[in-house]
């Protein structure tokens, strides 16, 4: 009864809320024209120094149109304001800014680390669409401190709406991994601050002799103000390719690429697992190569492919009967990720890179190399992938070779066509194969809305029946509206050996609708409400259904930076199998239907102070009990160096046979010297496996994320050590063109 009582609550306010500022919010319906500008050839290079009002050369070129407000006051001029000049040399792309600001002592920056996050922070981005597709492109940005932030956006960042919120970190047409080979310098001074960006061109891929799109960002934190040079409608951000301004007098040619990336490194292991310590010491090298065949085609050759420089993946409690996502963090996989993605990020995905070099259980397989092709032939997107990794014997794993071959057809109107062919070949038998076919599209209707969706089939030795999925779902957002509506389908004896499941063969419908109702008010301390609903359910191919969750929420966001959601969930669970919910502690989930609702209530803090905290709880039953899910994170940084987050996650299930409870503590650490030079720590103890681990690294950066990397993991369970690695490499870039 109480939550029928929550569920009226909630519309009851929605209600309310939609009828008070209905009539106030900004119409965008009828957007202006997209705005225009023209880059500047330059005969002499400006010097990149960060001083842009005193260079002779920033002087003599006039700057581009103003910017406009996309919060707290939609639509109107920024309070501060911002001179943006665009140039270029043969050889290097040039943007300057200059960030007047009234109080530059109170500029806000939070993290001096490459690519942090500029969200909270004072901050200036910029997005290049160098194919002038609409679709695709690079996003770099910095803050005072002069950080430096690069991004690749694939599909106008457009990817999964799944709301399992174990699936951050999917490619989902966002990659801030990407990292390239550029600088920036930044300046600060009474006037504010200032910032020169040198990219060379042998870093961007682009068609020459056409405009590029483009579209400019300035965060203004004291006032909590988003700026935009072509102006986004609310809930739209510099992603949005498709309404970026445009770059013309662009007389660009191929300055040619070839980059040499070579790495050598010694480790030092020891296994406590095994009746006797072993204790191992190795010395490694390999790299990689990179050969732009055009200024849009580029060739990457790798060979003993290393990762020892990345974080260690965030440790998960599985509270469920269905698979954990964990992100790619491997750098060689996250360059042009977006264009090997098919299907939907973080629940079916039809290629899932980390099954290249990592077992079943994350045992590391060696790589031995492989190769890769991407990139664009006029309106066409080329993708060929191939690696091959080694045999691991004691673990029955034998040698095999990964191949995906992509190809993605761009049509005006923000509409693609495309199709994939995923497969793994084992090398050392007969008869060890798993491939996938698929087909993806999507249809822009206008600028608002758009169509699209998937169809897949595996193959392998077993010839399993109902070897398909699909997926179709159409999106709309606009006039602060956002609706979206889909429905995927995984057959029983769908495989993709090479893919990630969420859950193996169901039927599942999902919608959602949100509305950002803006306050007009000048001097309302609320900036936004976003009251929205939303539901997924998933069925059996018997017609059982196994989970329904339907979602009611609001989201109150203040000018202050504070934001707080409160949420009702009406769940079902069909539980078809009993099985363990407590990781080996015998609380057995029983078969049978499970229908509950639970509360959810989120709160943070404006992350751009000192201190902040985000709270996260839901409370409700759970397969026939009570579940208690409670996570605090705290953040603390001081000046521009060092910053400390910790977070503690608390799970109590009282449940018909058995009560349990499951944490994970987890704290991250960082200090950086510069924002090149840093070393920061991760801790986390895991209590359902009784695990600590800790991971720290020093990084020394040169160009795109290369350089000096110490590392050193540590590991005990149960009070005893697992295994221990003390690392040391060193990668470098070697550009043979100059």
């Amino acid at each position: 009864m109480h939550h029928h009582r929550s569920i009226f609550i909630f519309f009851l306010f929605a209600g309310c809320s939609f009828f008070s500022f209905a009539q106030e919010q900004v119409s965008t319906s009828d957007l202006k024209s997209r705005p225009t500008a023209a880059a500047v050839a330059l005969e002499n290079a400006p010097s990149i120094d960060g001083d842009v009002i005193d260079d002779v050369i920033w002087k003599a070129i006039e700057p581009i149109g103003k910017l406009s407000q996309a919060q707290p006051n939609f639509g109107q001029t920024p309070t501060e304001k911002t001179d943006i000049r665009v140039a270029y040399t043969p050889e290097v792309f040039y943007v300057s800014v200059v960030c007047y600001d009234s109080s530059p002592s109170s500029l806000v920056v939070s993290d001096a680390r490459r690519d942090a996050n500029l969200d909270n922070t004072d901050a200036f981005l910029f997005i290049l669409d160098t194919y002038k597709d609409g679709q695709n492109g690079f996003i770099f940005g910095t803050n005072s401190l002069g950080v430096e932030y690069d991004a690749q956006v694939d599909n106008e960042g457009q990817g999964n709406f799944n709301q399992n919120r174990q699936q951050g970190g999917t490619i989902g047409g966002f990659n801030l991994n990407w990292d390239g080979a550029w600088e920036v310098q930044t300046k600060v001074g009474d006037f504010g601050w200032s910032a020169e960006f040198a990219i060379p061109l042998r870093t961007l891929r682009f068609q020459s002799g056409k405009d590029w799109g483009i579209n400019f960002r300035r965060n203004i934190r004291k006032s909590n103000e988003i700026a935009f040079w072509a102006e986004m409608p609310v809930g739209l951000d510099l992603k949005r390719l498709s309404l970026a301004g445009t770059l013309t007098n662009l007389d660009l040619r191929s300055p040619g690429n070839l980059k040499l990336i070579p790495y050598a490194l010694t480790r030092f292991d020891s296994d406590y697992t095994l009746p006797e310590t072993v204790n191992d010491t190795n010395f490694e090298f390999g790299g990689d190569i990179k050969y732009s065949i055009t200024p849009s085609l580029t060739l990457d050759l790798t060979y003993n492919t290393d990762f020892a420089q990345v974080e260690v993946d965030d440790q998960q409690v599985n509270l469920d009967r269905f698979n954990l996502f964990f992100p790619e963090k491997r750098p060689f996989f996250l360059e042009n990720a977006g264009l090997f993605s098919v299907g939907s990020p973080g629940e079916v995905d039809l290629f899932f890179s980390r099954r290249i070099g990592i077992g079943d259980n994350g045992n590391v397989v060696p790589i031995i190399g492989g190769a890769r092709l991407s990139g664009k032939l006029n309106r066409t997107n080329v993708g060929l992938l191939s690696m091959w990794t080694e045999d691991v014997s004691d673990k029955g794993i034998e040698e095999n070779n990964f191949t995906v071959a992509r190809v993605n057809h761009e049509f005006k109107g923000r509409s693609a066509l495309g199709a994939v062919f995923i497969n793994r070949e084992g090398l050392q038998s007969d008869n060890n194969y798993n491939r996938t076919f698929a087909l993806d599209g999507k249809l822009g209707l206008g600028r608002k809305a758009r169509m699209s969706g998937f169809y897949a089939q595996t193959k392998d030795p077993d010839n399993r029946n109902n070897a398909h999925s699909f997926k179709f779902q159409t999106t709309y957002n606009w006039n602060n509206l956002e609706m979206r509506a889909g429905y995927t389908e995984v057959g029983e004896g769908f495989n993709p050996e090479v893919g990630f499941l969420l859950r193996s063969s169901f039927k599942k419908p999902e919608g959602l609708i949100l509305y950002h109702l803006r306050p007009k008010k000048p001097d309302a301390k609320i900036l936004e409400y976003r009251p929205h609903i939303s539901y997924r359910g998933y069925w059996n191919f018997d017609g059982f259904q196994e989970t329904g969750f339907l979602h009611l929420d609001n989201h109150f966001e203040w000018k202050s930076g504070n934001e707080l959601h409160t949420g009702v969930n009406i769940t079902k669970e069909g539980v078809v199998n009993p099985f363990d919910i407590s990781r080996g502690r015998n609380v057995i989930v029983d078969a049978g239907v499970y229908d509950h609702a639970e509360s959810q209530i989120i709160f943070f803090t404006n992350q751009s102070k000192p201190f902040s905290v985000n709270l996260r709880s839901v409370i409700g039953g759970s397969f026939g009990g009570t579940r208690y899910i409670e996570t605090i994170t705290g953040r603390y940084r001081a000046g521009d160096r060092f910053n400390i987050d910790a977070t503690f996650q608390y799970n109590n299930f009282q449940l018909p046979n058995g009560d349990f409870t499951a944490n994970i503590l987890s704290t991250r650490l960082s200090y950086a010297f510069k924002p090149n030079i840093y070393l920061q720590g991760l801790i986390q103890h895991n209590t359902s496996d009784k695990l600590w681990a800790a991971n720290v690294r020093f990084g020394w950066l040169q160009q795109a994320n290369t350089g000096l990397f110490v590392v050193w993991n540590y590991n005990l369970q149960d009070g005893d050590p697992l295994n221990n690695s003390f690392i040391i490499k060193y990668t470098r870039i070697f550009d043979l063109v100059k």
